[in-house]
C-alpha cells in the first residue's frame, strides 16, 4: 500500500501528480487565461473568506434580523444542493434501472454531485453565524424539526458520495484488491443516495411550509416540498446534459479510442427531461390554483412569475421535447441550459426575492457576498477539473494498455513529457 500511495520512482510521482510533467512544465502549463482570471478571484474571495470568520457577518454582508438569508442561502445551499442532484438522477437510472448505456457520464455526475455538496456546506458554513455550532445536530436529536432532517440528510448523502467516490480513487491508487467489494456496494450506495436525497430535497421545500405570510402566494404552495424534489430531479437531468456537454470538449484527449455516443445520451436524457419538466409546470400552475392567487398574475409580481414559469420551465420542456422527438441533441442542450438556469431563478426567488415580499427594506447582496460565492464556485471547478485530470472519471477504469496524461491548463491535450504512461 505504501509503495503505491509514494511510489519509489519519481515517474510515477509526475503521473499522478504533475500529468507527466517536470514542476516547471507543469507551472508553465497552468499559465491559461482561465487560470489567471480563476488567480485574481481567488485571491479577492479567500481573503473575504477570512475576514467574514474574522470579523462577522456584518462587515461582509447586507443580512439582517428581518433578512437573515440572503444569496450563500439561496444560491450556494439550495441552488448549489439541486444542481448536484445529477449524482442520484444517473446512478439510480444505471445501478437501479439498468441503463447501462449512460454509465459513461455516472461518474462524473457522482463527481459533480459530490463536489456540489461540498461546496454547499462550505457555503452554509460561510453564512451561520455559529458554524462551530454545526455539529450539534450529531448530539441533539430535534427529530421535529425540517433542518434537522436536512442537515442529517446531507450528511448521509455527501458520506455515500464519497463512497460511490472511492471507486475511481482506489483505481488510480492501484488497490485493485479492495474494488471487487466496492462494486457490490454500488446498488445499496445507489439505493441509499435515492432514499437520502429525496429526503432532504424535499425537506428544503418543507422549510417554506411555515412561512405562508411571508413568501409570495405565487410562490408559497403546500405542496412546494414535491416541486423541490421534482425541480431538483430536473436540475440533475439538466445539469448533466450541460456538465457532460462542456466535459466532453474539455476533456476531449481522455475520450480517444472510447465508444460513447453522447449525442445519443443526451437525446435519452432529453425525454426524461421533457416529462419531468411538464409536470413541473402542471405543478406550478397547480400551486396558483390552490392558493388562489390569480388576481396576483397581473401585478409586477405575477410578470416576474410568468418570466421563470414561462420561459425557464414551460420553453425548457419544449425544448426538450422536440430535440428528443427530432433527434437534435443541439436543441435538447439549449433545453438543459435554460433549466439550470430556471433552478437558480426558482432558488432565488423562493429564498431570497419573494420572501418578506411586503417588508419595506428589502435586502440586496453585498459585492463581498457575490464575490465569496463566485469564489466558492471556482474552487469547485477547479477541484473537478483537477480530479478529472488525473483519476479514470471520463475514461473510465483503469485499463492495462497506456494512456496519455493531460495538461493541467488545457485538458485534454497530451503531455510532451509522459506520451504513453499509464497515470
Amino acid at each position: 500500500m505504501s509503495e503505491t500511495l509514494f511510489p519509489a520512482r519519481p515517474a510515477s510521482l509526475r503521473r499522478k501528480f504533475l500529468l507527466g510533467m517536470t514542476a516547471g512544465e507543469y507551472l508553465r502549463s497552468t499559465l491559461t487565461p482561465f487560470n489567471l482570471a480563476a488567480a485574481a478571484l481567488l485571491a479577492v474571495g479567500l481573503p473575504l473568506i477570512a475576514l467574514r470568520f474574522g470579523r462577522g457577518l456584518a462587515a461582509t454582508t447586507n443580512l439582517s434580523q428581518s433578512a437573515p438569508w440572503g444569496i450563500w442561502i439561496g444560491f450556494d445551499m439550495m441552488t448549489g444542493i439541486a444542481l448536484a442532484a445529477g449524482g442520484f438522477t444517473i446512478g439510480a437510472a444505471v445501478q437501479i434501472f439498468g441503463l447501462r448505456g449512460y454509465h459513461a457520464i455516472e461518474r462524473p455526475a457522482i463527481l459533480t454531485a459530490f463536489l456540489g455538496y461540498v461546496m454547499a456546506v462550505c457555503g452554509l458554513l460561510v453564512d451561520l453565524g455559529r458554524p462551530w455550532n454545526i455539529i450539534q445536530a450529531l448530539f441533539h436529536y430535534g427529530t421535529a424539526s425540517v433542518l434537522f432532517e436536512v442537515a442529517w440528510c446531507v450528511m448521509c448523502y455527501t458520506t455515500v458520495l464519497l463512497l460511490e467516490f472511492t471507486l475511481p480513487f482506489f483505481e488510480w491508487l492501484g488497490w485493485h484488491d479492495r474494488i471487487a467489494p466496492l462494486r457490490k456496494a454500488l446498488v445499496a450506495l445507489t439505493v441509499l443516495s435515492v432514499i437520502f436525497s429525496t429526503m432532504h430535497q424535499s425537506a428544503l421545500g418543507s422549510l417554506f411550509l411555515i412561512m405562508p405570510t411571508r413568501l409570495h402566494p405565487l410562490w408559497y404552495s403546500s405542496t412546494i416540498f414535491v416541486q423541490f424534489f421534482v425541480s431538483a430531479v430536473i436540475a440533475g437531468i439538466s445539469m448533466v446534459i450541460v456538465e457532460s456537454a462542456l466535459s466532453h470538449r474539455a476533456f476531449a484527449g481522455q475520450l480517444r479510442g472510447r465508444r460513447c455516443d453522447l449525442d445519443e445520451l443526451t437525446v435519452g436524457l432529453g425525454k426524461a427531461g421533457a416529462l419531468v419538466t411538464f409536470a413541473y409546470f402542471f405543478l406550478k400552475l397547480q400551486g396558483v390554483v390552490d392558493g388562489h392567487a390569480w388576481h396576483h398574475l397581473l401585478t409586477g409580481w405575477g410578470a416576474w412569475f410568468g418570466v421563470e414559469v414561462l420561459g425557464f420551465v414551460l420553453l425548457p420542456s419544449l425544448l426538450f421535447a422536440f430535440g428528443a422527438r427530432h433527434r437534435r441533441a443541439g436543441v435538447v442542450r439549449a433545453g438543459a441550459v435554460l433549466g439550470v438556469l430556471g433552478i437558480v431563478l426558482n432558488r432565488l426567488n423562493v429564498s431570497v426575492v419573494a420572501l418578506n415580499w411586503e417588508a419595506p427594506q428589502r435586502y440586496w447582496p453585498s459585492w463581498m457576498e457575490v464575490v465569496i460565492s463566485l469564489t466558492l464556485v471556482t474552487i469547485g471547478i477547479l477541484l473537478f477539473r483537477a480530479v478529472v485530470n488525473r483519476l479514470p472519471i471520463l475514461r473510465g477504469e483503469v485499463a492495462a494498455a497506456p494512456s496519455s496524461s493531460r495538461w493541467e491548463g488545457s485538458a485534454g491535450q497530451p503531455s510532451p513529457g509522459a506520451q504513453g504512461n499509464s497515470p
